[in-house]
Formats: C-alpha cells, sequence, structure tokens
C-alpha cells in the first residue's frame, strides 16, 4: 500500500507516494520528483554524485533513507542553487574556469563546496582539497575545480 510523505524540496513543499519508505532520497528525487542532479555514482556514499543539502549541510542522498526524514528538513539539490534568473555564483564559477569534463561528479562537487562556503566564506586550496577529498572524480579537473570554488568564494557564494 503506497505511503504519502511530504518533503520540502527546493523550497517547495511536495509529496511522495511510494511503496517503501526505506527507498533511499536519491532514488526520490530522481524517479518521483524529475531532479536530474543528484546522480547514482557508487550507492555506498563513496562517490559524492549524489550529494544534497538537508539543513545545509552535505548529504549522501543515496544513503538517506526517506523513512529518515521530517518535512520540516529543507532538501536543496543543485535545482535549487540559485534560480534560472539568478543563477548560483559557484555553479557561473565552475563554467567560468571550466571546471568540468565529464560531468560525473559535478552535482557532488558542487554541492560540498556551497556547504564549505556557507561555514567559511574564503577557504584555502588545502581546505577546498580537504573538503572535496571523498568526491570522486576521475577525469583531472580538480585543479580547476578549486579554482572554481575559489571563484565562487570571491563572488559571495555563501548561501
Amino acid at each position: 500500500m503506497p505511503q504519502s510523505v511530504p518533503l520540502d524540496v527546493n523550497g517547495q513543499a511536495v509529496t511522495v507516494e511510494v511503496d517503501d519508505p526505506g527507498m533511499p532520497l536519491l532514488f526520490v528525487l530522481r524517479n518521483e520528483l524529475d531532479l536530474d542532479s543528484p546522480r547514482f555514482g557508487c550507492g555506498l556514499g563513496q562517490c559524492g554524485a549524489c550529494t544534497i543539502h538537508i539543513d545545509g549541510e552535505a548529504v549522501r542522498s543515496c544513503m538517506v533513507p526517506l523513512s529518515a526524514l521530517s518535512p520540516a528538513q529543507k532538501i536543496v539539490t543543485l535545482e535549487g542553487l540559485g534560480s534560472p534568473d539568478h543563477p548560483h555564483p559557484l555553479r557561473q564559477a565552475f563554467i567560468g574556469e571550466p571546471a568540468m569534463q565529464c560531468g560525473s561528479c559535478i552535482n557532488g562537487m558542487i554541492m560540498q563546496s556551497a556547504a564549505l562556503l556557507a561555514k567559511r566564506r574564503n577557504p584555502s586550496a588545502a581546505d577546498i582539497r580537504e573538503a572535496l577529498a571523498n568526491n570522486a572524480c576521475r577525469c583531472g579537473a580538480q585543479s580547476r575545480i578549486v579554482r572554481a570554488v575559489q571563484r565562487g568564494a570571491r563572488a559571495g557564494s555563501a548561501s
């Protein structure tokens, strides 16, 4: 029997109908709400491709069962950072550097970076590398990613 679960996603109150409340939030975001940014990578919380924010903290959505959430918690995906008219400065910085090659890791890199900049407005390159250490990137864009985060910090992207 389907269960109705209320959520706050990207500032919108939504209700999803699920058969299994233990379903990972990642699948709800992608399959039920049609949000493309959180990606399925490893399914073990190790690669970072599925990173989102819950109440401002970067978390791996593949590791969060829907049943662990309350309707009061604020879920933000990459789609919720900024708006089409006013893109988030980090998104602009990643384009400007250019800090993307294949695109697999970018959701996690930007979401993890946004969480870092919300706590530390002017992180050093070492701080950025440490914050992003658990986000897998195999295409060699790491130095451009660090520059993009620094550029985003200069643009005042703490959100």
